[in-house]
């Protein structure tokens, strides 16, 4: 197994865990949030981050008391130390205090930032070694072999949070990973699982965004719909798991209940379950090797009644090819893929283009865009911000 994940429990202790959360205000971060108020006599809070929420940001310092906060917009540095002028709270602003935040002494880290911007704060908490729980797939899609140099190199303990790698993870056999004859990612199909091609044509941002199953933010939602979740998601469990892409399948499982599951070479396949709620993914990592209770909807299977499987449809969900072309390409090409998407994801919530140009601007920078040469995080900025002038040329000439 990958020398990334935890595999072994750490020495347990009388004092409550010191946790940072990077990401604090987004759906990830306010669910961790939760869990940790629900338990205050088992979690300290040492720093939070966000972006440009300031409001939301100083609401939790002010019940969590932690030492540090960072707001990521510099323009939003005086309505955040105003807000917290009378509490002690130390304040940052701008992506140097994102960083000062990921490396404040702590136990836990939630890298829980949207995107490649979670890249840097995520690789920092990395150094400081401790337990990250990682929601922030895009860090090992773009960085994945500098990451796990780095954390073999401080002894860090990566713990996957997406909904999926926890269920793999929970149900994986790390003593024995020759054992392991495939993984299996389970994907709801989102929102448009049956539409037919010309309605897609007129698909919504709105539409986009309403998951049938998960709350989840806008960009994550439409990730879902188009399904580069699901392609992120297999280059993220290559790094995690240690297993080639031809034995990471992806089936359609619209109920969201079976999160996903190992097939062993003696025929047993083991699921993890639960309903969909990304509070228990996150409290299996929070309280890790341990558990906690959550507020979580327990599964009722007699209601449930039946269990639905099918393989997705490639001609629908193009994106899919894409990362798996990616992910056999290696190089820089996984964050190519990353970059555009994170563009022309953008460019679909603000209007500017249709829904099936999402993928298409992607498969353009994959062809256009040159990946050789990832040898540093540098080297990983560089691409990126160039996938993004040549998407955003693209964009340009699609929305004229």
């Amino acid at each position: 197994m990958a020398v990334t994940l935890a595999q072994c429990a750490p020495e347990s202790s009388p004092r409550p865990r010191r946790v940072t959360i990077l990401g604090a205000t987004g759906s990830v971060g306010r669910s961790t949030m939760d869990l940790i108020g629900r338990h205050p006599e088992r979690f300290e809070v040492a720093a939070l981050t966000a972006h440009r929420n300031a409001k939301a940001l100083a609401a939790q310092a002010r019940r969590f008391a932690p030492q540090f906060v960072a707001i990521g917009d510099p323009d939003c540095y005086r309505e955040l130390a105003d807000l917290l002028a009378d509490t002690g709270v130390e304040v940052g602003a701008g992506p140097e205090a994102i960083i000062a935040a990921a490396e404040i002494d702590c136990d836990w880290t939630m890298a829980a930032i949207v995107g490649a911007a979670g890249l840097a704060p995520t690789m920092a908490a990395v150094r400081r070694g401790g337990i990250v729980a990682l929601a922030n797939k895009e860090c090992l899609v773009c960085a994945g072999e500098l990451m796990l140099d780095e954390v073999r190199a401080s002894g860090a303990r990566l713990l996957p949070v997406d909904s999926e790698h926890n269920a793999i993870f929970q149900v994986f056999d790390a003593t024995r990973p020759e054992t392991v004859e495939k993984l299996i990612l389970t994907a709801s199909g989102g929102p448009f699982r049956t539409l037919d091609a010309d309605a897609m044509r007129s698909v919504t941002p709105a539409q986009a965004c309403a998951h049938p199953n998960w709350d989840m933010g806008a960009k994550i939602s439409v990730d879902s719909a188009t399904m580069m979740n699901k392609g992120l998601e297999i280059i993220e469990a290559h790094h995690l798991f240690a297993i080639p892409e031809p034995r990471i399948e992806v089936l359609v499982h619209p109920q969201s209940v079976v999160h996903s599951m190992v097939a062993y070479v003696d025929g047993s396949v083991l699921a993890q379950m639960g309903s969909p709620d990304m509070r228990t993914p996150i409290a299996h990592t929070l309280a890790w090797p341990g558990r906690i209770d959550t507020p979580a909807q327990r599964l009722d299977l007699v209601a449930l009644a039946r269990l639905e499987f099918e393989p997705p449809d490639l001609e629908r969900f193009p994106a899919l090819r894409l990362a798996r072309g990616a992910l056999e390409a290696m190089g820089g090409a996984p964050t190519i893929l990353n970059a555009a998407n994170e563009e022309a994801v953008a460019a679909f919530l603000a209007g500017r283009i249709g829904y099936l140009d999402v993928a298409a601007v992607v498969a353009y920078c994959l062809e256009t865009v040159s990946g050789s040469g990832i040898d540093s995080l540098d080297d990983v900025c560089h691409l990126d911000r160039e996938t993004r002038r040549v998407a955003a040329r693209r964009i340009d000439g699609l929305a004229a």
